[in-house]
């Protein structure tokens, strides 16, 4: 998520968006969707990133689906885990890992804001960000792959999740109070713009659906995913505290890097007992 938009997008006066518009923004911004952004102002930033889970649900949906593909065609749950870590990079165009590579290089930098800033504009990958994917993407694999090899059922249901949680994120990262770092690009359009109370209605929300899905696997199953949820969200809420306090302020590159740390976790934390 680090400033994808359509240039044609209409910058419209303020005023209420509908839900529409809102769809329009969270898929056209955070999805390779061809879907024109038709709004790009506060009203639709505020609606699009509540929409937001609903783009990580069709993404996860398609990553569940790549993998229990495969694993209907006779491949291992490694190879199957593989595919289904590699739908959502293609679906975002590898923005949100380009944004935690990009993040990583900055905080690991130890440079003032302004310099860590220049270094996360930059094009190349330094070697935080270098070792930082690598690890993500290798949790990911090694957490898809061992709930595979359980059920093809629970993994699916844990990538979908993973998905959902990983925006969950961003929702609650656009909440009013979150200064951006920059004056301009997509950070700043959606920073600040979603109201306390419904982005923590729309994480209560989540959390739910996740107790919910969890329960087809029993009570036990139920507390598990809505445990998973809420690790994988404290988790990027402790990133974006470290990240406002390094830079001053969000940007598109932190957006993308709290996703896939929220994605990381929910699927780790859904792997184990």
């Amino acid at each position: 998520m680090d400033g994808g938009t359509d240039g044609e997008a209409a910058r419209v006066p303020a005023g209420r968006a509908s839900a529409a518009d809102g769809a329009r923004f969270a898929f056209g911004t955070l999805t390779v969707l061809p879907v024109r952004v038709g709004r790009w102002d506060r009203p639709a930033a505020r609606a699009g990133m509540l929409w937001a889970p609903a783009a990580g649900l069709v993404a996860g949906g398609a990553a569940a689906a790549a993998g229990a593909l495969l694993l209907c065609a006779g491949a291992t749950p490694l190879l199957a885990a593989v595919a289904t870590a590699a739908v959502p990079a293609v679906l975002t165009r590898g923005l949100h890992l380009d944004g935690l590579a990009d993040t990583a290089d900055g905080l690991g930098s130890g440079k003032p804001a302004e310099d860590a800033l220049r270094i996360m504009k930059r094009s190349d990958i330094g070697p935080f960000g270098v070792i930082t994917l690598l690890l993500a993407l290798l949790a990911q694999v090694a957490a898809v792959s061992a709930l595979y090899d359980e059920s093809g059922a629970r993994g699916a249901l844990a990538v979908v999740l993973a998905g959902v949680t990983a925006r969950l994120a961003l929702t609650l990262a656009c909440r009013t109070g979150v200064p951006p770092a920059r004056p301009d690009g997509l950070g700043a359009a959606v920073a600040g713009a979603v109201p306390v109370r419904a982005a923590v209605a729309a994480a209560l929300l989540g959390t739910g659906a996740a107790a919910a899905a969890g329960a087809l696997f029993g009570p036990l199953g139920a507390a598990h995913h809505a445990l998973a949820v809420l690790a994988a969200l404290g988790a990027a809420h402790l990133l974006l505290r470290h990240c406002v306090r390094r830079f001053g302020g969000v940007t598109g590159d932190v957006f993308g890097a709290l996703a896939e740390t929220a994605a990381t976790v929910a699927l780790v934390a859904l792997a184990l007992g």
